[in-house]
């Protein structure tokens, strides 16, 4: 067993390349605004804005894919093997972005170039996630998982808070026009300057004991394969997609989507809607230890619950209210109250999938289903919202993401307390 002193450090490490996964994916998002016009033919903001949104997507696609061959891989060969092989991906995909050629230099190679890129990253995300929260859960003790595996989404939002961070930081320095020309691809060359950095600081972690004590087993253990996954645990698998639908979808709308409507449709700068999100996720951030913390005291169903019902309830209210927002501290407030309320989601979803399968199949049960669910819902939720809005029917979106909501609430609802049933500590 790993002492305590030496978890932390694990934790940390797993936690710091996960940061840079995230950073690198969501630079994308972060810096659609001003890229846009670089790989996509001159038309009017909202047509661009769908065309990033559409290759945006096109990388939650691959997700489902690098979930089903880096999940077998990381249960083959190492939670900590599948780590360092997701980093080595993204690495790729973001300095190809960084060097790209824009249209008006290379005509649809440019948004080709684009596509590829995003393919390539998400096929590593997609392995990312499962084997990420395979070891943050494995490592993290019986008392304290669900805080431990939370800095798996205090991760998440980091990198997506830095990517906003240095989004604020390059318009303060260089200007909009400066952004717009060339400064956008400061970005994408740093995400995989820190990628290699990542890429060194995993290496050197520890395996989990978990992975180590089913390799020391003398016995034959079944493999980690697709067709195992769906003949001997589909109850499992389904639960993960029917849970994470309605989560994904609320934290793809609440915080990527949400920089864009604040741009777009409620009328605030560019500069004042990243200002504004890049606060707000900070809070968000810290939130996610606390929820954590407790659901080691009162379970994880209760948090699901609450945020099924409060995102059920509350987000039509919240966006029609942000849509007269005129000043930065009413849609602040807004902001933040959609984060607390998706906060129940993401604080504990990765401890939640990784206690529902047995070791030898983990990190391939916690992908691939999520990553289903995330193509389905999460990755299309910026090109769902603002289709709607092209068509002149935007609150539509609204019900939409409520639904879905209600939906996996339902499953929340029905499904057994994992903090009590939990086979991590079965292995």
């Amino acid at each position: 067993m790993p002492t305590e002193r030496r978890r932390l450090v694990n934790i940390i490490g797993g936690s710091a390349g996960n940061l840079v996964e995230y950073f690198d994916w969501y630079v994308y998002s972060a810096f659609t605004l001003y890229f846009a016009s670089s790989f996509f033919p001159k038309e009017d903001q909202t047509a661009q804005l769908l065309s990033g949104a559409a290759v945006f997507a096109v990388g939650f696609v691959m997700r489902p894919i690098g979930a089903w061959l880096m999940g077998i891989y990381a249960d083959r060969h190492g939670r900590k093997a599948g780590l360092t092989v997701s980093m080595t991906m993204m690495c790729v995909g973001s300095l190809i972005i960084a060097v790209s050629p824009t249209y008006a230099q290379a005509g649809v190679i440019a948004p080709t170039l684009l596509v590829i890129a995003r393919i390539i990253q998400g096929l590593s995300l997609g392995g990312e996630y499962g084997a990420s929260a395979t070891y943050l859960s494995e490592m993290a003790g019986t008392k304290r998982r669900g805080f431990w595996s939370s800095f798996q989404y205090v991760t998440i939002i980091a990198g997506q808070l830095l990517a906003l961070v240095l989004l604020v930081g390059l318009q303060a320095l260089l200007g909009e026009a400066a952004l717009e020309a060339w400064g956008w691809r400061i970005a994408f060359a740093l995400g995989g300057l820190l990628a290699v950095v990542a890429f060194v600081i995993r290496r050197r972690v520890a395996e989990t004991d978990n992975f180590l004590k089913l390799e020391a087993k003398q016995e034959a253990r079944p493999r980690s394969s697709f067709s195992s996954l769906f003949r001997h645990h589909p109850r499992e698998a389904l639960l993960v997609i029917a849970l994470t639908a309605g989560g994904t979808l609320a934290f793809y709308t609440y915080t990527t989507y949400m920089q864009k409507f604040l741009a777009n449709s409620v009328g605030f700068e560019r500069v004042t809607a990243s200002r504004i999100m890049t606060v707000a996720l900070a809070l968000f951030m810290v939130m996610q230890p606390l929820a954590g913390a407790l659901s080691d005291r009162v379970g994880r169903k209760p948090l699901m619950i609450a945020f099924g019902a409060a995102g059920a309830l509350l987000t039509w209210p919240i966006f029609t209210a942000l849509e007269q927002a005129r000043d930065p501290l009413t849609a602040f407030v807004l902001v933040t109250a959609s984060l607390v309320i998706v906060t129940g989601y993401t604080s504990i979803n990765a401890v939640v999938k990784a206690e529902l399968f047995p070791g030898h199949i983990r990190a391939l049960g916690v992908a691939l289903p999520y990553a289903i669910a995330n193509a389905i819902f999460g990755g299309s939720a910026e090109y769902v919202a603002l289709s709607l809005k092209s068509a002149g029917h935007e609150r539509w979106f609204y019900v939409y993401v409520s639904m879905v909501i209600l939906v996996s609430l339902v499953t929340y609802a029905t499904m057994r307390e994992t903090k009590i049933t939990s086979l991590i500590d079965r292995d």
